[in-house]
């Protein structure tokens, strides 16, 4: 579990008198529905939306821009997580030195892009080249656990990383969510080293975890990358004519991974959306004309995204929409395309949206908390919380301040441990104290985030409430 960078010795000293508590406004409901009966049924039934990207971006470093690629001015509804999957990331011993100390430029490039939007880092993961990241809205921190990362490598006889996979699991409402990113084998003729690959990659890929340690025991598996299927028997001219007329369907039964979906028991259960976009893959550098140079690759549409949804979830994609019973997640494909207007690499970008519909299993975070009062730089800030009876909590839980726009749980502008001189104000209401000196000066909006050792992320987040910055009047 990141522990904060700060040690417990560095903590700024409490000063010997406190003022008196404010009124107490965090009203203790548990056990109760605070928003009627009708409110709780809308949230159980609502439904939360995902934006997949996966990009080959051949050791090429970010665009200028990815508003486009991530649908900021076209969704007609806000994205409550983002799932972006590259691969071929520049691994070249420098860089990836460099990677290991420090972020990497596309994970900087994503995180400072998002976080002013209120999506937070919330997972990642690296293996040479293949890079997966995760980003939530952060109103859904509380209801985001258990997460885990895993990887496997394929490449050289599993002994090198330039292939294989990387995968991120996290509980979302209490639906275990998997998103896998791989980087399989390439040329036509290896069909089927790619399947076996990908076998080899569920087999390796295993979370430390009692719930659901395989990628195929989560309820809801999403799977994107590189995968290298290409089209088979065709000729360049006639699938460059078919491209030109957008006749795309002319190729879909010569796709060798549409077939291998209906012949290869291990992509049982996989579905996808329709290939309506041109495809993606090979390119000339900065351009939408397909491979000049002397080899001529044949257009492939090498970069996909699939789900499955797990049998005990009794949910199901297109197929069972006209379903009339409850089903406890849904899934539904919104938008499957590709952007053709990035060409920093010889891979055009894929984008995925999609509609889950599910039942929320909890409604209410396991520790709620708030400022009191307020809060002034060189004056002591007063956070009162509480927590679920069934919270596991910990001497090593901490409330972090952090200012609106925070990119990752580590991104806190102070901290204080929650049992540090910790006062008991009301029955399971407890109140901890912030030293004036760590107020920042500066002021802005802030939220307080209470972080769990034991779960190893941010359990409650508070409303964003105003710091005024200091001034000559308002000085201590």
């Amino acid at each position: 579990a990141p522990i904060p960078l700060i040690s417990a010795a560095r903590q700024p000293a409490r000063p010997f008198k406190r003022p008196p508590p404010p009124p107490l406004r965090l009203v203790l409901n548990r056990g109760r529905d605070r928003e009627g009966r009708g409110a709780e049924a809308r949230r159980r039934g609502a439904g939360a939306r995902l934006h997949i990207v996966t990009w080959n971006v051949g050791t090429a470093g970010p665009p200028d821009d990815v508003t486009t690629l991530l649908q900021l001015e076209t969704q007609t509804r806000e994205t409550d997580m983002y799932i972006i999957g590259l691969q071929e990331v520049n691994s070249k011993v420098p860089s990836f030195l460099v990677d290991m100390v420090f972020n990497d430029p596309w994970t900087i490039f994503f995180t400072n892009f998002l976080a002013p939007l209120g999506y937070i880092r919330v997972s990642s993961i690296r293996m040479q080249g293949l890079l997966l990241l995760v980003y939530v809205k952060y109103l859904h921190l509380p209801y985001v656990r258990d997460l885990r990362t895993s990887y496997a490598r394929t490449g050289a006889y599993g002994y090198w990383g330039n292939k294989g996979g990387v995968a991120a699991r996290l509980s979302v409402y209490g639906h275990l969510l998997c998103f896998l990113n791989c980087h399989l084998p390439a040329h036509l003729n290896n069909s089927g080293q790619r399947i076996t690959s990908f076998q080899r990659i569920l087999a390796a890929l295993q979370f430390t975890s009692e719930k659901a340690p395989a990628i195929l025991d989560h309820d809801l598996l999403f799977w994107f990358g590189d995968l290298n299927f290409r089209i088979a028997d065709h000729g360049l001219r006639f699938i460059r004519e078919s491209i030109g007329r957008n006749r795309f369907h002319l190729l879909w039964d010569k796709d060798q991974l549409n077939k291998a979906k209906t012949m290869e028991p291990v992509l049982s259960g996989f579905l996808e959306g329709q290939l309506l976009f041109k495809p993606t893959y090979k390119f000339n550098l900065d351009s939408i004309d397909y491979d000049t140079s002397e080899k001529k690759r044949k257009p492939a549409w090498t970069d996909r995204i699939l789900w499955r949804i797990s049998e005990h979830s009794q949910a199901g994609g297109s197929e069972s929409q006209g379903s009339n019973a409850k089903k406890p997640l849904t899934v539904n494909l919104n938008v499957y395309d590709s952007q053709m207007e990035y060409g920093v690499s010889d891979h055009k970008p894929v984008l995925g949206t999609f509609s889950l519909e599910l039942e929320k299993r909890f409604l209410e975070p396991l520790v709620e908390l708030q400022p009191e009062g307020e809060w002034m730089p060189g004056n002591d800030g007063i956070i009162s919380y509480c927590t679920a009876h069934d919270y596991p909590c910990s001497s090593w839980d901490w409330i972090g301040l952090y200012k609106v726009g925070f990119r990752s749980d580590r991104d806190y502008v102070t901290y204080v441990w929650v049992k540090d001189d910790e006062l008991t104000v009301h029955e399971d209401v407890y109140q901890v104290y912030l030293n004036g000196e760590d107020v920042p000066e500066g002021g802005g909006d802030y939220f307080l985030c209470y972080y769990s050792s034991n779960m190893e992320g941010i359990v409650g987040v508070s409303r964003s409430f105003q710091v005024p910055p200091l001034t000559a009047g308002t000085g201590v």
